[in-house]
């Protein structure tokens, strides 16, 4: 049996993109119900701590969302702040 290998690449493609999904989604409903999100489009850019501020959530959890929106893509982040 040969293996067609552009296949198997765009299978494994699929597989990590639908788990990367499955992992960041909560995130997303988790940011929408303590509307971090929409304090980010109200102010602008925002530290962790001014985020965590504007939505009475607590600073440490906030900085975690954070990295991981912004790995994913979902936000920027600057280390000039």
């Amino acid at each position: 049996m040969t293996i067609d290998e552009s296949k198997l690449n765009d299978l494994l493609c699929k597989m990590v993109g639908d788990m990367g999904a499955a992992a960041v989604a909560p995130l997303v409903i988790l940011g929408d119900k303590l509307g971090l999100y929409k304090a980010l489009a109200a102010n602008g850019p925002l530290s962790t701590e001014e985020l965590a501020d504007h939505t009475g959530t607590t600073e440490r959890y906030v900085r975690e969302w954070c990295a991981a929106q912004a790995g994913s893509g979902y936000i920027t982040h600057s280390n000039s702040r």
